[in-house]
């Protein structure tokens, strides 16, 4: 399948509207294409991720009212730069309000133990609310993305799935934690998970979660 064949069918799949001038604005859009790429490659530094702007590019001027565009060269470009800071920004802002309730720190003699149990108590909700909504494959790949920052193809070999595929898996899941509709939770499966959590984050040694998520998925 040709470059522009598969942007084609992606935006056939994600809009039912009509698009005019079909083929002068996917022709545009191929021959920008390796421009973009370099644009979210250089601003993120991730293959996957850069790829993921593009994609996007492209569905925004699928949609665009393109007869108004005066320089479709520099909507392009604008578009998918503006695109590759929000991803930068909002990967920042996760760091900084979410690494503390994902990565308790390792015990730490001074701290009370009505903080210690509020940490708990965070990964606690956290989990029973990935229990809740997300598929264990889905799961999986948020907990070893998000939370330990495993690359892509590492994940895909702990839970035996394409690269692609658990890319995939990410985004539905943060689609889902957003949307999703909430599914009754097992209590012995939920204390498992909270528990195998804490201690690889405590320890460091992640060979017991990487076993009990490839299981889930693989059931």
């Amino acid at each position: 399948m040709s470059l522009l064949e598969s942007y084609a069918n992606r935006v056939e799949q994600t809009d039912d509207r009509p698009i005019s001038g079909w083929d002068g604005a996917a022709a545009t859009f191929v021959s920008a294409a390796p421009r973009l790429y370099a644009i979210g490659l250089r601003v993120l530094q991730d293959v996957g991720e850069a790829e993921d702007v593009v994609q996007e590019t492209w569905l925004r001027w699928a949609r665009a009212n393109r007869s108004i565009v005066a320089s479709p060269a520099a909507f392009l470009a604008l578009t998918t730069t503006r695109l590759a800071i929000n991803v930068t920004q909002s990967a920042r802002k996760r760091r900084e309000t979410s690494a503390g309730p994902w990565l308790p720190e390792t015990p730490d003699p001074s701290v009370s133990p009505e903080t210690a149990a509020e940490r708990h108590e965070a990964v606690d909700g956290a989990i029973r609310l990935m229990l809740q909504r997300l598929t264990p494959a889905e799961r999986a790949v948020y907990l070893l993305r998000t939370a330990f920052e495993y690359p892509y193809r590492q994940i895909g070999e702990v839970l035996h799935l394409s690269e692609e595929h658990t890319r995939q898996l990410l985004r539905r899941a943060r689609h889902h934690l957003a949307t999703g509709r909430v599914h009754p939770v097992s209590r012995a499966a939920h204390q498992r998970l909270v528990r195998t959590f804490l201690t690889a984050a405590r320890t460091g040694d992640l060979a017991a979660l990487e076993s009990l998520l490839a299981a889930d998925v693989a059931r």
